[in-house]
């Protein structure tokens, strides 16, 4: 089954609707910079409503180069399942996080590495980071913003893309363009932020229907 991450959530009713809607991931930006952030406190109570409502979806953090202990702190206030690290963090650092949540009551928090991708080249980076994380995630290179931006990869050149963990495609997809890209490739899932927004940290509900809608049919036909 595809995964469906949808990123930037900062109003519990767009949460709760999203999930409704049939999300299996909600991603909460802990980034301070970002125009999407939102703070621990404000990630409590769409996490709880949620969780009340449809237990089985997936809260994400998404971090740049955060220190350990306050991703912990963070983790414990907002009730997440999952750390997407979207900064420079290395092979080492990750696996410095995952000895820290087991010595700290989280060992079944999964870890997410967000890379993003110049050219093909960039590809091989993976490799380094499969041992030490659950899942990859692939986004559009940008010198300044970390994510958002509405750029694509480079679908052509992720086509022989096949890493030894589950791994999912960001990077300017949207209702429009998600048919096409899920005919070239096979992610474990896929990441939307700014392609279902009507501004930034603001959902449109009726794209987010439209991308379930394009998912499905992309599903049948391939």
């Amino acid at each position: 089954m595809l995964q469906v991450k949808i990123c930037g959530i900062t109003q519990v009713e767009q949460g709760s609707a999203i999930a409704h809607l049939g999300s299996t991931a909600l991603g909460y930006i802990c980034v301070a910079k970002s125009p999407r952030y939102v703070t621990p406190e404000q990630i409590a109570p769409i996490t709880a409503a949620v969780a009340d409502e449809c237990p089985n979806v997936q809260h994400f953090g998404v971090f740049a180069d955060e220190s350990v202990e306050r991703m912990v702190q963070i983790t414990r206030t907002a009730n997440l399942t999952t750390l997407q690290l979207h900064g420079n963090e290395t092979p080492e650092r990750c696996q410095q996080l995952r000895n820290t949540l087991k010595t700290s009551g989280f060992p079944d928090l999964k870890i997410v590495k967000a890379l993003r991708i110049r050219d093909a080249s960039a590809l091989n980076e993976t490799k380094r980071y499969e041992p030490y994380v659950d899942a990859l995630l692939l986004d559009a290179y940008h010198p300044d913003q970390l994510g958002g931006t509405g750029k694509t990869l480079d679908w052509q050149a992720l086509r022989a893309f096949s890493p030894g963990c589950p791994w999912f495609l960001a990077g300017g997809l949207s209702p429009d363009n998600i048919c096409d890209a899920l005919s070239q490739l096979s992610p474990s899932g896929i990441d939307l932020s700014s392609g279902v927004e009507r501004s930034p940290g603001v959902k449109d509900l009726q794209k987010v229907r439209q991308l379930f809608e394009q998912v499905k049919h992309a599903e049948i036909v391939c």
